[in-house]
């Protein structure tokens, strides 16, 4: 069981509430907390884990930072990114990213690591849709809110 503190962040992370707040205000906060300590804490990380994505846009081609939680996948070099936009209408813009230019870095706990992403569907969509509701319960939240699939990307060390 969870304790109290994380069960109170993740009754209100699956309000409508902090959906239209939350995606003004957390990742401008991870990025210039991010930014000051040298890549050393992202402040999200505190209850969930994080990453710093860079990843070329879609149609620009320049380089994206976008500060995300994500799911360490035990036993592997592997993380899951999950792009729930906060249980909102459409894709967060990161997923056309990564699908359009898969080649991708993270800052994972200060390191940079490069890393490629597939996005994952049937069966291994799956079961990675099943561990991250085990790790993050407010995702069933996020999915019922919306009509869209959420996209889950499987970010693999290159």
């Amino acid at each position: 069981m969870a304790p109290p503190g994380v069960r109170l962040v993740q009754k209100v992370s699956s309000t409508r509430i902090f959906a239209r707040i939350a995606p003004h205000v957390v990742p401008a906060l991870d990025r210039a907390v991010h930014r000051l300590t040298r890549g050393k804490v992202l402040l999200s990380a505190r209850m969930l884990p994080g990453v710093i994505l860079s990843a070329r846009g879609a149609r620009s081609g320049i380089v994206r930072r976008t500060p995300l939680a994500c799911m360490p996948e035990e036993g592997k070099d592997s993380w899951l990114l999950i792009g729930s936009n906060f249980g909102r209408p459409g894709h967060p813009a990161w997923t056309a990213n990564l699908l359009a230019h898969p080649d991708a870095e993270i800052n994972w706990r200060g390191e940079n690591i490069a890393v490629t992403a597939r996005l994952l569907d049937s069966a291994e969509r799956e079961e990675a849709w099943a561990a991250a509701l085990k790790f993050w319960p407010p995702y069933a939240a996020y999915q019922a809110r919306v009509e869209r699939e959420i996209r889950l990307f499987r970010l693999e060390r290159r």
